[in-house]
């Protein structure tokens, strides 16, 4: 997958999960240089997009699913690029502890397991959604500022 502002903002909410979740001091350890990496390469993205380094149509690259529509209603994604970097935080956060019950799934409940299933459907729908979105606000955000000519980018 080709790397994006969303996909980059996916993967560190992912390792601060892990190091949420996580005792083992040598694993935090590499967490931690996981999250200073990260939080570099989102950096060099940004400024690299700005100087004009990353080309327009390399800022968007959409998951383009596809599914079911009909009885797979996933919640619209809108706000700001911060609102929607919340919001997949949020959306990780549900799917790490929904993945959690499958690694056992032979101890959830018959009647429960095809809401676990269905559950883990829509919020990896709602995570690429959060990804697509960050892509297109930052896109349009960058496509304004090069109209403009103008070289402040405003969040």
């Amino acid at each position: 997958m080709a790397e994006t502002l969303g996909s980059l903002c996916d993967k560190l909410t992912i390792v601060k999960l892990k190091q949420w979740h996580s005792e083992d001091p040598e694993r935090l350890k590499s967490l931690e240089v996981q999250e200073k990496q990260l939080q570099a390469e989102i950096n060099e993205f940004i400024a690299a997009t700005i100087s004009g380094q990353i080309p327009l149509e390399r800022l968007t690259f959409s998951a383009n699913k596809v599914y079911k529509q009909e009885g797979n209603i996933v919640s619209e994604v809108i706000g700001s690029i911060g609102e929607i970097f919340s919001n997949l935080a949020n959306v990780n956060s549900s799917l790490w502890h929904k993945q959690e019950k499958v690694y056992e799934f032979e101890k959830v409940p018959q009647e429960e397991k095809d809401e676990v299933v269905k559950r883990l459907a829509l919020l990896n729908l709602e995570r690429n959604s959060c990804i697509d979105q960050i892509d297109k606000q930052f896109r349009s955000l960058i496509k304004q500022r090069n109209n403009a000519g103008n070289h402040t980018l405003l969040l």
